[in-house]
């Protein structure tokens, strides 16, 4: 059994951290994260003999909210060596997602992750990190910490005119988002799926700048086409590019918009059905060749993308026609 360090080790190796008023307060030592509630702010998880003091639990931070606490996920130090890290503690859960009349049977899976999580050492479009168990052979992963905003926020906070972004900015971000598109590409070619494709699960490294999938622990159960749940989020996050944010039928009808009398159900969003997908009628000067890969994910497509490889072919025909 890997020795576990003394309350004087730990102090000393946490001290740069901890205020003095800590003094001679023990550490709460956990080699089993079962229970994961537990494990809270100051407490010291040790894996395989490392220790990480607990800072915090992450919070969601999805589409403007931030108060959704994910009790399983840690903030951590690596006292070792003073690296922040990520503790992906178990937490299993399952639910049933529909697109259009499609159902996907979704659940997480720390296997899955840790799986992925050696697929893509050193790729440069994921985060990084690796496994471990605990002593109750909970599946642990120890995440790289990555500096930088996701790109949702990083859209959302552009200041500029809907079409002096689609000409100035959109095609570096498109770009780079097709970067992440091949990265998909590359787990689907290698027999894995991301599971939970969206914005916010592309965080921009401030350091490099590349763009880089997190949270791949959702997998997916869906018989006719393994990877379409992939696809269809990969669309949403496209759409949420090209309209520098989602464009939603009631800010239109509160707007008054003109574009009202032109949409019909088809132009809407197959997953979610008060955004619409055909942009074009709302920003006339979008090219036919990009709304129209749009339009696979609308509720009047014809046919879906089957694999990433069409939805590449057809972006960089978009961008050879600009």
């Amino acid at each position: 059994m890997t020795a576990i360090p003394s309350q004087e080790d730990l102090r000393q190796m946490a001290s740069r951290w901890l205020p003095p008023s800590h003094g001679f307060h023990p550490f709460q030592i956990h080699t089993d994260t079962t229970d994961f509630f537990r494990v809270e702010y100051g407490d010291v998880v040790v894996l395989d003999g490392n220790p990480y003091l607990i800072r915090h639990n992450a919070k969601e931070g999805r589409f403007g909210i931030d108060d959704d606490v994910k009790f399983w996920v840690k903030h951590a130090i690596d006292l070792k060596n003073g690296n922040l890290k990520i503790l992906k503690l178990v937490f299993y859960e399952k639910f049933t997602s529909h697109v259009g009349s499609i159902a996907f049977e979704c659940f997480r899976s720390p296997r899955k992750e840790a799986r992925i999580l050696d697929l893509v050492d050193g790729h440069k479009n994921f985060m990084h990190g690796y496994a471990v168990k605990d002593r109750a052979e909970n599946l642990i992963r120890v995440l790289d910490f990555i500096k930088g905003q996701s790109l949702y926020y990083y859209v959302e906070g552009i200041g500029l005119d809907h079409q002096t972004y689609f000409y100035d900015r959109l095609p570096v971000i498109l770009n780079k988002f097709i970067e992440c598109i091949e990265a998909v590409r590359f787990l689907h070619e290698h027999g894995e799926k991301h599971g939970d494709i969206r914005r916010d699960h592309i965080l921009i490294d401030r350091h490099s700048g590349r763009y880089r999938w997190i949270d791949f622990d959702f997998n997916y159960r869906h018989r006719e086409n393994v990877y379409g749940y992939d696809l269809f989020g990969l669309g949403n996050v496209l759409m949420f590019l090209v309209g520098m944010g989602d464009v939603l039928l009631p800010e239109l009808k509160k707007q008054g918009h003109p574009a009202l009398d032109m949409l019909s159900v088809e132009d809407l969003n197959i997953v979610f059905n008060n955004r619409v997908a055909n942009l074009k009628k709302i920003y006339p000067y979008i090219p036919e060749s990009l709304n129209r890969i749009l339009m696979h994910f609308s509720k009047g497509a014809n046919w879906f993308y089957e694999n990433t490889v069409q939805l590449l072919d057809d972006l960089e025909a978009f961008q050879t026609s600009t």
